[in-house]
């Protein structure tokens, strides 16, 4: 009589496949990220090389600095909201084109998953703040150290606002080109925020209540203190109003696109 003796898979010395945890997705979707050369161009290269063509040796004073440093400010901020909004517009296309329910055979958690990308964006809208403030310094953007420090801060904690606006519009639009979709509106609250270019009269009123403007104006307030490149002062109260009424916005768009996403399954 013979009897078998049942050897543990691990004591056989056979690899178990790799349990993929938050920090392993982070690291190999930012790797991902990076490779996409398009997407990189308009996170970082774009607006690096529209400071370098509009802001080089722009040494004519802007509150405690000059027009560089204002102009750095600006391409710091769209490069930034152009990172995030990208990544959580594909991260909520990703998950209703039936990415999320193949990480549910996975032991990664939701939260998890949610976590990775948001640390993801943060990162990537680090790349252009970083070099364009880099660069900025080594070519002539002048500013106080706190126009430095809290301007910098500023761009990159205010970008996650974009985040849940490019969230929102993935939720909403639902399908492949709605990231596409929220970039382009990016583009459009850009003119109306005076990224590009100063604006004034009925323009400026109209984007006094775009979400780009009390971003950017927040941003540019350690630096201008609230004076415009044009004419006129905005109270610190406007673009922190701004910040407020449009993060409840973007949530609740984006709660609502939940709610109609999961009325449909």
């Amino acid at each position: 009589m013979t009897t078998t003796t049942t050897v543990p898979r691990a004591a056989t010395g056979a690899r178990t496949a790799p349990r993929p945890d938050m920090v392993t997705y982070a690291r190999l979707d930012l790797r991902r990220q990076l490779r996409d050369r398009m997407a990189m161009f308009f996170i970082v290269g774009l607006p690096t090389f529209m400071y370098l063509v509009f802001g080089l040796g722009s040494a004519d004073a802007v509150g405690s600095g000059n027009v560089a440093m204002y102009i750095m400010i600006s391409m710091a901020c769209y490069g930034a909201v152009t990172a995030t909004t990208g990544i959580a517009g594909s991260a909520a296309t990703e998950q209703v084109m039936g990415w999320g329910r193949q990480l549910g055979l996975t032991p990664m958690r939701p939260l998890a998953f949610v976590a990775a990308k948001a640390g993801l964006a943060m990162v990537v809208a680090a790349m252009p703040v970083a070099l364009i403030f880099a660069i900025g310094a080594a070519t002539g953007a002048r500013g106080t150290w706190s126009d430095w420090v809290l301007g910098a801060v500023i761009v990159w904690l205010g970008s996650a606002l974009f985040a849940i606006y490019g969230l929102a519009v993935a939720l909403v639009f639902r399908g492949t080109n709605a990231p596409g979709i929220a970039s382009g509106f990016i583009v459009i609250m850009a003119f109306l925020g005076g990224l590009f270019t100063p604006i004034s009269g009925v323009m400026l009123d109209i984007g006094r209540l775009t979400p780009l403007y009390g971003y950017a104006a927040l941003a540019h307030y350690p630096l201008t203190d609230g004076w415009l490149p044009v004419d006129g002062r905005d109270p610190l109260w406007l673009p922190v109003a701004n910040v407020l009424a449009w993060t409840v916005i973007f949530s609740l768009l984006a709660m609502w696109g939940v709610r109609r996403s999961r009325a449909r399954t």
